[in-house]
């Protein structure tokens, strides 16, 4: 997937809507200000949150890394230009980093977002 792919596929998700941050960070959130993923994360990375039990076991993959200054709430990076996974696997990882943030918001804010998987 390219950024332009990246960027379409999150804005499909429930509730997604993109904000222009820091810069040049393209921030995908929902709920007005949760943040699922950023394009252009610190020059040119991807970056999302993954479960808490799953983060160390994608950070000791290639090519992907904690991501500065969020690692501590479970957040990875990886290269846009070189993403060391699959079309496939990176949606069902932004789905998931979209549903995490999800499951954190009230009871009344998580209806119509909340997706089966």
């Amino acid at each position: 997937m390219n950024r332009q792919q990246i960027a379409a596929f999150c804005l499909q998700l429930p509730g997604a809507r993109e904000d222009f941050k820091w810069g040049e960070n393209q921030v995908f959130s929902i709920a007005g200000n949760k943040m699922f993923a950023i394009l252009n994360f610190l020059g040119g990375n991807l970056a999302f949150k993954v479960d808490k039990d799953l983060f160390l076991g994608f950070v000791d993959r290639p090519g992907i890394r904690p991501a500065p200054y969020l690692a501590r709430a479970h957040w990875i990076s990886m290269d846009c230009d070189q993403l060391p996974i699959g079309d496939q696997e990176l949606r069902e990882l932004l789905t998931r980093s979209h549903q995490l943030v999800v499951a954190k918001l009230s009871k009344r804010k998580q209806l119509g977002l909340l997706i089966d998987l």
